[in-house]
């Protein structure tokens, strides 16, 4: 079984990204909708089946970081990953600002 969660934070103020929407994508080109909640985390996927694949995930950062520090200098931010089959569950941080970003495999 594979599952997939997310969490961002806003590295500027320090504190977790709220209501931040994310679009997966799916090996077979199928896309669903999630959102951050208080706590900057997406752990639902409109009931997506996740097999074994490449996934994009695009955070929509630039109403939130213009809203909360005036600027973006991202639209968005997109992050390719592989997930295996029966490789357990997958999440996949995001560190932004409004001049910088940064991910890695989270636990």
């Amino acid at each position: 079984m594979i599952s997939l969660s997310s969490h961002v934070l806003d590295t500027t103020s320090g504190k977790p990204a709220a209501n931040l929407p994310l679009t997966l994508t799916t090996p077979d080109g199928n896309q669903y909708q999630g959102v951050t909640d208080d706590d900057g985390r997406c752990k639902s996927w409109q009931n997506a089946t996740l097999i074994a694949g490449t996934y994009q995930l695009r955070f929509h950062c630039h109403e939130y970081l213009t809203t909360k520090h005036g600027e973006s200098f991202y639209p968005h931010v997109d992050i390719a990953f592989v997930m295996e089959e029966n490789g357990g569950h997958y999440h996949v941080p995001l560190l932004i600002s409004p001049f910088g970003f940064s991910s890695y495999r989270g636990s």
